[in-house]
């Protein structure tokens, strides 16, 4: 899932996986830097219909009504993103990460569930 658009993405919305199979929202990065934008225009899938968060909305920010614009993706790939430690109640991250790179070395059954470790693997 992305702001912008797939083809020129301007931030990275996360998700992973709970115990029950469901794609739980997990946090967004920030403004991803040029090298990175065209590094990752090839990479992501539309999704097709029935996205488990088709008709989310997403807050442009804290303090502000503005809503993204975003596109829904296949959640294929998997991200290292830096974060800190600070989670919502929720178990997302509170303050948006820092995008690292694609992990094609790693598939998304690999990545610990949501909720089932400490603290970024628990949210």
């Amino acid at each position: 899932m992305v702001s912008g658009s797939l083809a020129s993405p301007t931030t990275i919305l996360l998700g992973r996986m709970d115990v029950a199979g469901a794609l739980q929202y997990t946090g967004r990065t920030s403004v991803l830097a040029r090298d990175a934008r065209r590094a990752l225009a090839a990479q992501p899938t539309a999704a097709p219909a029935g996205h488990p968060w088709t008709g989310w909305t997403f807050s442009a920010g804290w303090g502000t009504k503005d809503v993204l614009r975003v596109e829904l993706a296949e959640p294929l790939l998997v991200a290292e993103v830096a974060a800190d430690v600070s989670l919502d109640p929720a178990g997302r991250w509170r303050h948006p990460v820092r995008w690292l790179r694609v992990r094609n070395d790693v598939a998304p059954s690999d990545v610990p569930s949501f909720g089932s470790g400490n603290d970024p693997a628990a949210g």
